[in-house]
C-alpha cells in the first residue's frame, strides 16, 4: 500500500487529470491513453511538496448520497423559487439573514457546505466568520431564521460532517 501511495500520492487527483487529458484530446487512441497515464502519475508527484496538508479522502459512499440529496433539494427549490417569485408580491416576502454557526472544522467541508447553499435556489452564502466559526446566509423567503439555521444544519452540516471527520 505504501509504494502505491508513493506512486499516486493523489489518486483522485490523478484520475481527474487522466479522464481531463483524454476529454482534452478528445481522444482514446492508445498514445493518448499513454501519455495521460504518464501526467497522472507525474504531475501529482511533482507537486506533491506543494500539499503538505493534504485532507483524509472524503467516504465515497456517503459523499455520493450527499451529491444526491443535493441535486434533489435544487429542483424541489427550483419549484418553490419559481412558485413565490410568480405568486407572491415582493412586499410579502420573508427575506432574512441566518447566522449558522459551524461545527465543521476541514475547509473542504465548509467550501462544499457554502457551495451547497449557494447551488440551492433561494439562498446564498454571504460571509465566513474570521475563524471560520459561523456562516452568514441569506434566505429569500423563511419564516424564522433560527429554524432555517437548524434545518440547514441537520440536512447538509451532519451529512458532511459524517462524510469528512
Amino acid at each position: 500500500m505504501r509504494v502505491l501511495s508513493r506512486i499516486l500520492p493523489h489518486p483522485l487527483l490523478s484520475l481527474i487529470l487522466a479522464v481531463v487529458w483524454c476529454l482534452l484530446v478528445n481522444s482514446l487512441s492508445l498514445g493518448t491513453v499513454v501519455l495521460s497515464l504518464i501526467l497522472a502519475v507525474l504531475i501529482p508527484l511533482l507537486t506533491e511538496a506543494y500539499w503538505p496538508d493534504r485532507p483524509d479522502p472524503p467516504r465515497l459512499g456517503r459523499l455520493t448520497l450527499y451529491v444526491l440529496l443535493v441535486i434533489w433539494d435544487i429542483a424541489l427549490a427550483n419549484i418553490a423559487v419559481a412558485w413565490i417569485v410568480l405568486t407572491r408580491p415582493n412586499a410579502k416576502m420573508r427575506s432574512r439573514w441566518v447566522v449558522i454557526p459551524l461545527d465543521l472544522k476541514t475547509p473542504e467541508a465548509i467550501a462544499i457546505l457554502a457551495g451547497t447553499i449557494t447551488l440551492t435556489p433561494g439562498t446564498v452564502s454571504a460571509d465566513l466568520s474570521n475563524g471560520g466559526s459561523c456562516l452568514l446566509v441569506h434566505a429569500l423567503d423563511t419564516g424564522d431564521a433560527e429554524d432555517e439555521a437548524k434545518g440547514i444544519k441537520q440536512r447538509y452540516e451532519r451529512r458532511l460532517k459524517e462524510i469528512f471527520e
